[in-house]
């Protein structure tokens, strides 16, 4: 959240030197969206360097690179610019942080709203200008989870939203384009259709977590990442990248309590039925976690995903603690794959031994699902889409 401010290249290269020894290939990041477009007309000089320090450093690594545009959402809070924001919007389900404080505003529609689109396209356009024919681009996200920002009023503004941006990235920097869809836009209906929005993708990208499912079986369910990737599949007729996967570690000697985050509208858990030990939210011990890893890689890939990333390289220092968006979201200093000190945690190695297998992509097979009957099945028919998935590879 705050490493552009906080630069250090040398940290970076450092980072990414484990990430490669680990056998991993690709790195997805994000742009602080404030950070690289301080005014609605200004882009950052200074960011911009920082940002080809950082494809440098890739290239030095061995790795390629998936920037993620426009952001925007991340970790619980959404990061916006002050030009962003609409008065006449809440903030809705997420905190606003602007400006280092909490806003009580929300971003305005930034699918439809020509100022903001045309701020949008000048941060894409000098970003893709600036990593043109880059060997370390592999391609752009425009956006992590956007339907968190806001949702769009309709599909049709969804999809226009990412055409044009598309192009303009494409122009720019002759490099492909995807987008974060996640796995609330398949639980209901936030005006996204996958099928328009990713018109002008090579692929499609998906995120989605068993411990945030609803219709998940348990924490540790490694079916849930592998149906979210069929579902974007069938609906985008693209290759999928699942590119956000993981769960959150359990602190040291802890057990989770449940076994999913709560949704907003259902009861808190009664503390008096609690183990003594129980972490303070949902949760996998390390061997949990390992376990969990390589069964859901293994699951993606024999059911036809091209690639998957795991949400994410390393736990937070515990001096970010008090900061956003760990204040109020414990959870989030704990999804790495190393901890704070650099030490590598279990799910590390399983994420090697994974990636030594050099598996293939293999051919999908044929997905059983009807866009415009799923969405109007919402909110139930997922639960019952997902029940059909699992038996037939139960059975």
């Amino acid at each position: 959240m705050y490493w552009w401010r906080r630069f250090d290249l040398a940290e970076v290269g450092e980072d990414f030197d484990r990430i490669s020894a680990l056998g991993l290939e690709t790195v997805r990041f994000f742009i602080d969206w404030e950070a690289f477009a301080p005014e609605i007309d200004a882009i950052d000089a200074t960011m911009c360097a920082r940002f080809m320090q950082v494809l440098d450093a890739a290239a030095a690594a061995g790795l390629r690179c998936m920037p993620t545009l426009f952001c925007g959402h991340m970790s619980g809070c959404n990061w916006l610019p002050a030009w962003s924001l609409d008065s006449q919007t809440p903030h809705g389900r997420f905190r606003t942080i602007s400006g280092g404080a909490i806003s009580p505003y929300g971003i305005g529609d930034f699918y439809a709203r020509e100022d903001l689109l045309v701020a949008q396209e000048l941060l894409a356009t000098t970003l893709g200008n600036v990593a043109r024919g880059h060997e370390a681009l592999y391609t752009w996200d425009l956006g992590n989870e956007f339907s968190n920002l806001r949702e769009p009023a309709s599909p049709q503004d969804a999809a226009a939203w990412s055409a044009r941006l598309s192009a303009a990235l494409l122009a720019s920097s002759d490099a492909p384009v995807t987008g974060g869809i996640h796995g609330e836009d398949f639980s209901r209906d936030r005006h996204i259709r996958p099928s328009s929005i990713s018109v002008p993708w090579q692929i499609a990208t998906m995120h989605g977590y068993p411990v945030y499912s609803a219709f998940a079986r348990s924490r540790t369910d490694a079916d849930v990442v592998p149906f979210l990737a069929e579902l974007a599949r069938a609906f985008t007729a693209k290759p999928v990248l699942f590119s956000e996967l993981g769960n959150p570690s359990c602190p040291p000697g802890t057990v989770s309590p449940y076994d999913r985050v709560p949704l907003p509208d259902e009861p808190p858990v009664d503390a008096k039925t609690l183990p003594r030990n129980a972490a303070p939210y949902a949760c996998l011990t390390d061997d949990e976690m390992a376990t969990y890893a390589y069964a859901v890689l293994d699951r993606v890939q024999q059911r036809g995903a091209i690639g998957a990333m795991w949400w994410c390289y390393a736990d937070y220092d515990a001096a970010l603690a008090t900061l956003p968006p760990f204040d109020l979201a414990t959870h989030e200093m704990r999804f790495g794959i190393v901890r704070a000190d650099g030490s590598l945690k279990p799910v590390a190695l399983a994420l090697q031994r994974f990636a030594r297998e050099a598996r293939p992509v293999v051919a999908p097979n044929d997905a059983p699902h009807n866009e415009s009957a799923f969405y109007a099945s919402l909110p139930d028919g997922i639960d019952a889409a997902y029940r059909e998935y699992c038996q037939r590879y139960d059975d």
